[in-house]
């Protein structure tokens, strides 16, 4: 029994026709907006490669890209396909074609899917590749000398003025490495070196924050140094005082920002991904309907719709055994009882009798 089988006419058929013309022509510019989304989120992430690990976050938005280029290619030929189903002696030229393209269809909606759900599931890789990114970039902050890493400090500055954060996790990372460069040290001071020595590693330790880490709403100038010295500063205390730094470390300011992004593409991927699936739905029934007419042979009267010929049960059923005899396709039966034509070959009989005959011999 077919599933959801609807009766068309002649005119149903034509609107159906125009109208999927039209919906194909938006499914393509439904492909530029895919292909629009992944290019921004490219450049967001090539904007801030250098503080993220290199990973798997690149390939969300190439997946994007890719989706948005074949829908355009895939939606132009579909607009094609419908605008000459509204004449059957078009369609004969299609008819071949059509569910070959309507399973190719279902595979690309069914890659739109995968990349709008990997738009809410790659927040952990996301959040681990700015972690280790970030780790490295604030550990190399103070090398402006060493070729590769002489813009990292600049980096680093433009990330916290811009989105108001401070170190990885907080400010205290900056405690824990030598972020001031050893160009910049008076090694005169007895200070600096007690501080050098103090060390294990030998690095120049302080409890301050780069400039960057402050807060210009601040109402009294910025403490950047010896922040935890209540001594060091009047009025001050670092345990009960509100700190006119950022407290909020740039890998969560990262991925909040990364994640709305990647929620706004997800959702949208997900309209598109309904919006081809019912253009899909569309062209299998008008696909139905027109071959339906040609086998009825009345051009101008009904003919039946469907989504599956048969039950989902029938189909799936069928689609396996296809699949389990796709091996067997090759191999000769040794059932007995079973003729071969190219083994149980039959003789001719050629021997004398009173009629004269020709004798055809038989096939080697």
């Amino acid at each position: 029994m077919a599933v959801l089988k609807v009766k068309f006419t002649k005119t149903r058929r034509d609107k159906l026709a125009q109208i999927l013309w039209i919906l194909n022509w938006v499914s393509v510019v439904s492909g530029i907006i895919l292909f629009s989304l992944g290019l921004f989120l490219k450049i967001e992430i090539k904007k801030r490669n250098e503080v993220m690990a290199k990973g798997d976050i690149s390939s969300l938005p190439n997946m994007l890209i890719s989706v948005g280029v074949i829908a355009c290619i895939i939606n132009f030929l579909g607009g094609k396909i419908c605008y000459d189903c509204s004449d059957a002696n078009k369609f004969s030229r299609w008819k071949l074609v059509m569910l070959p393209y309507i399973v190719c269809t279902f595979c690309f909606t069914f890659c739109i899917l995968v990349g709008a759900l990997m738009c809410y599931t790659m927040r952990n890789e996301l959040e681990e590749s700015l972690y280790l990114g970030l780790r490295d970039a604030i550990k190399f902050y103070k090398d402006t000398d060493i070729p590769g890493r002489c813009f990292l400090k600049k980096t680093v500055d433009m990330l916290q003025i811009g989105f108001q954060c401070c170190g990885n996790n907080g400010f205290r990372d900056w405690f824990e490495i030598q972020w001031v460069s050893a160009r910049y040290l008076n090694m005169a001071s007895k200070e600096v070196v007690d501080r050098l020595k103090s060390n294990v590693d030998g690095k120049f330790l302080v409890d301050g924050v780069p400039f960057s880490c402050c807060n210009p709403s601040s109402p009294r100038p910025c403490i950047q140094y010896q922040l935890t010295n209540n001594s060091a500063h009047y009025n001050y205390d670092f345990l009960t005082e509100e700190l006119n730094v950022w407290v909020k470390g740039c890998r969560e300011a990262l991925l909040d920002y990364y994640t709305a992004i990647m929620r706004s593409i997800g959702i949208t991927a997900l309209l598109i991904w309904l919006f081809e699936l019912s253009v899909l739905i569309g062209v299998r029934y008008l696909q139905t309907a027109m071959r339906n007419v040609l086998l009825l042979g009345d051009l101008e009267g009904e003919s039946d719709g469907w989504l599956l010929e048969n039950s989902f049960v029938e189909t799936a059923k069928y689609n396996i055994n296809i699949i389990k005899n796709l091996g067997k396709a090759n191999q000769i039966s040794t059932v007995s009882g079973m003729n071969d034509p190219n083994i149980d070959v039959q003789n001719t009989n050629c021997g004398k009798s009173n009629v004269t005959t020709k004798c055809i011999p038989a096939a080697s």
